[in-house]
């Protein structure tokens, strides 16, 4: 306890760019991982530590070298597992943005981006809508805090404003991106012909299909929120938490998206 007070009182200003460097390191990693599912691996991890040093704390040695162990082997295992982050996070140390100073943060503070803008609900709506007379099957994944790029990138990826006339066109029975899930994020499409995962629930009502299938999936395993169009019925489907919502009308999904999204 003294020690600790002793080097609080010999504080240096060294130690607080130690601090912010580390910070700003820290907040790098969690850039490069944020929206994939190494996030969960890292959170496996922290947990795992802390495990760890409860049962040191506790006094059961044994239990403790055994974990310890699994963490000095561990060491290899993240370099293998996390070769792509690190390999993304050295690029970027020594990319031009950071070099220049053209970055679009620094540290835990952002400058305000205007890409980053809210999701315009009436685009998705009507062209949900237009697509049920017409009974043109589709799939509409909506992205929150998880950005699902590693499902973008099972399909064709692309930057577009988020409109009415190109979903329908997306979805249009002869166009070669109707098949699979089409990604929005924020207020643009980034990917279509997406291959998401498929719900095994045995309490899906026979008549859903393929579609809704992975909607409840993408919907169970990540924050996403999936609209569904049948191509038997026309109805639209909203699917959040693995949970559907049938038959939906207009002003009902509009509430929904505003309360997600607005």
């Amino acid at each position: 306890m003294f020690l600790y007070i002793n080097q609080l009182l010999h504080f240096r200003w060294v130690d607080a760019i130690d601090i912010l460097i580390v910070a700003y390191l820290l907040y790098e990693v969690y850039q490069l991982i944020r929206g994939t599912t190494a996030v969960n691996v890292v959170i496996g991890i922290a947990f795992a530590y802390v495990l760890w040093k409860l049962v040191d704390l506790s006094g059961m040695n044994l239990l403790s070298d055994i974990i310890g162990q699994f963490f000095s082997v561990g060491v290899l295992a993240l370099i293998i597992v996390f070769q792509q982050e690190i390999r993304k996070f050295l690029l970027m140390l020594g990319s031009q943005n950071i070099l220049t100073g053209t970055s679009r943060r620094f540290l835990f503070w952002k400058v305000n981006d205007p890409s980053r803008r809210s999701l315009n609900i009436d685009e998705v709506v009507d062209a949900c809508f237009d697509m049920s007379k017409t009974k043109t099957g589709a799939l509409i994944v909506l992205t929150l805090k998880n950005e699902l790029k590693e499902t973008a990138a099972s399909g064709s990826v692309f930057q577009a404003q988020v409109q009415r006339d190109l979903i329908k066109s997306i979805f249009y029975k002869n166009s070669p991106l109707h098949d699979g899930a089409l990604i929005i994020r924020r207020n643009q499409i980034i990917a279509a012909r997406c291959i998401l995962p498929v719900s095994h629930r045995f309490d899906i009502p026979e008549d859903m299909g393929l579609r809704h299938r992975s909607a409840i999936g993408i919907t169970e395993a990540t924050d996403a929120i999936a609209i569904v169009v049948s191509e038997q019925t026309g109805h639209v489907t909203y699917v959040e938490h693995g949970i559907m919502q049938r038959n939906m009308d207009k002003t009902t999904l509009e509430t929904l998206l505003k309360f997600n999204f607005a």
